[in-house]
């Protein structure tokens, strides 16, 4: 069987995504967030967006250039402490945000990428991360209910891939990428290196394939990715 090349232009790529869609966007900090998808969906100009990333990244950079744009409405997320115009849009009303604790948000998308509806914990009772969460009683313990997340487009950052959608990460690149690459309708890698088919060795692979809808080869990576040079 001859499998499929899924290649493809930044702009193709990213044209699915639609008005009001549901996108997880990879990344911890900068290392895995895709920067480069980040300016095409800029440019591609979709809004009332729904974004899901671990962080807002830093004023001028990453997703900032998406909410700088007015194209989120809605950010699922941990922490924008590093952000002052995330911090300063949630303050005026212009952006609604949603706290998880960090090992929470990455086990909501697993259980998507999973099938699951949910997942129990105990982490946050009575505090203000269980505002409006479902509780339920088992095992003589109190959980609240954390709703699975899934979405219907994925941005991700890979080191290495192939024609087929094969990905390899780097360091803190694999915390949420391979993740979200499960979790969503549509998964759209960029890739450092984009290597002939079979080159990429089956021990080194993060995230098969089948999970890859669209790899986009990227050059020169710019100064937003510095931190990441190797």
């Amino acid at each position: 069987m001859r499998l499929p090349d899924k290649t493809a232009a930044m702009d193709e790529a990213i044209a699915g995504i639609k008005d009001g869609d549901t996108v997880m966007v990879g990344g911890f900090g900068v290392p895995g967030t895709p920067m480069t998808l980040i300016h095409a969906l800029v440019d591609h100009g979709a809004r009332d967006l729904t974004l899901v990333k671990n962080d807002a990244n830093e004023p001028g950079m990453g997703i900032d250039h998406l909410l700088q744009s007015g194209q989120v409405a809605r950010l699922i997320t941990t922490h924008l402490g590093l952000n002052n115009h995330a911090i300063e849009l949630m303050n005026a009303g212009a952006l609604t945000v949603e706290f998880n604790a960090q090992g929470i948000l990455a086990e909501r998308i697993r259980a998507g990428g999973a099938g699951l509806g949910a997942v129990l914990s105990d982490i946050g009772i009575d505090t203000e991360l269980a505002a409006g969460k479902q509780v339920v009683e088992m095992g003589g313990k109190t959980w609240l209910v954390e709703p699975a997340l899934r979405a219907d487009a994925a941005l991700i950052h890979a080191d290495r891939g192939d024609p087929f959608g094969n990905l390899a990460y780097v360091a803190t690149a694999q915390n949420f990428n391979p993740l979200m690459a499960m979790a969503a309708a549509r998964v759209i890698a960029e890739a450092e290196t984009v290597l002939p088919l079979g080159q990429l060795g089956a021990n080194q692979v993060h995230t098969p394939g089948v999970f890859v809808d669209h790899v986009v080869a990227l050059g020169d990576l710019s100064e937003e990715y510095a931190v990441v040079r190797r």
